[in-house]
């Protein structure tokens, strides 16, 4: 897959992209990362890419002319899904990730300032946000979105099951505890149940256990789980009634 990254601050993204799992993928040429900075494709002679919005407000808005040279000079020639980082875009999810992962080319977007100007909604395909709440920018928030793209292309992980099995992909449950050596770590003991090789018990156990921790940590993520009836008759030793 190639990434392409339309951003004022180009420099933020180095150190991101081309280390870890990410830095491997792409020495391996599963992935492939260009970053363009938007203001050099300014007209103005001070190479601004941002302006008063009309009609007053606070803060700067994003001008048009800069971002739409630099989108159509990066997709000279090619075509991609192209992305918006914005607050107001729909939220990442698992799901989404997937769906994107299977994208052969991905222009991405990371606004700043107050927002950006209307029109350069015409260059997008899509809005995504990573959470409700505002960041001073939208590169954090890509480098969240290509991080987790990449998790869901093959051979990016280690272990092609790891993606699948992590949080939010069991079931749509939290993740169960993982334990490494020693067994005994001052004299806090790793469950007997992950040492004695029955895979059907180590089985149940972590799915009784991704159970308990998301009704600890995250309740609002069982009323749309795939539960099984087991599950639910667990909940319900736990207290929990699915509504």
């Amino acid at each position: 897959m190639r990434i392409d990254i339309l951003t004022l601050f180009p420099e933020m993204f180095g150190g991101v992209l081309h280390t870890s799992m990410l830095g491997r993928a792409e020495a391996k040429g599963i992935l492939s990362f260009f970053v363009h900075d938007i203001r050099e494709y300014s007209s103005n002679k001070h190479h601004n890419t941002d302006d008063y919005a009309f009609g007053g407000g606070a803060g700067m808005v994003m001008m048009p002319q800069p971002i739409f040279d630099c989108m159509e000079s990066v997709l000279e020639g090619g075509s991609a899904r192209r992305i918006l980082m914005s607050p107001r875009g729909r939220t990442l999810t698992p799901e989404l990730a997937m769906e994107l992962a299977k994208e052969e080319r991905l222009v991405i977007l990371a606004g700043h300032y107050e927002g950006l100007d209307e029109r350069i909604s015409e260059l997008i395909d899509d809005e995504i946000s990573i959470g409700d709440y505002v960041l001073t920018g939208g590169e954090l928030p890509a480098m969240v979105l290509v991080d987790c793209i990449s998790r869901f292309i093959p051979g990016v992980l280690g272990c092609a099951e790891s993606a699948e099995d992590e949080s939010f992909s069991n079931d749509g449950l939290l993740e169960y505890p993982q334990y490494t050596r020693p067994a005994d770590f001052r004299g806090r003991l790793v469950p007997e149940v992950l040492l004695n090789g029955n895979h059907a018990e180590i089985n149940k156990w972590r799915r009784k256990q991704s159970l308990k921790k998301t009704l600890e940590m995250r309740p609002d993520l069982l009323e749309r789980a795939e539960l099984t009836k087991e599950d639910i008759a667990y909940l319900s030793e736990l207290g929990y009634e699915k509504e």
